[in-house]
């Protein structure tokens, strides 16, 4: 896979990524900064680094295996791995300023 494969590729994961919202948030994970990376590598396999806003957040199950599936139903992806991580801890920062006017922050 060349490398700009490779960035076609990861741009088809961010517009998957935009579909999904935290249920108790009316703005898609992406633009919250829930996701901290995404890996792709020439087998076709994505890595998916992302967090929640609270450790106790009660779609802690569900949302990582919603990324999983979505992300995998890409063709261009064989498979997906969603890595749950805390660190750093998740703030309002990481929002993008769509989301902050979205929630009403600016």
């Amino acid at each position: 896979m060349n490398p700009k494969e490779t960035i076609e590729i990861g741009d088809k994961i961010v517009n998957v990524l935009k579909t999904i919202y935290d249920p108790e948030i009316p703005v898609d994970i992406y633009e919250l900064g829930l996701i901290y990376d995404v890996l792709v590598n020439d087998q076709k396999q994505a890595k998916i680094l992302m967090t929640l806003t609270s450790p106790n957040c009660p779609v802690a199950e569900t949302l990582p295996k919603e990324v999983e599936e979505k992300v995998s139903a890409l063709e261009e992806i064989d498979s997906t791995e969603v890595e749950l991580t805390f660190d750093p801890t998740w703030t309002q920062d990481m929002m993008s300023e769509e989301a902050k006017l979205e929630l009403g922050f600016l």
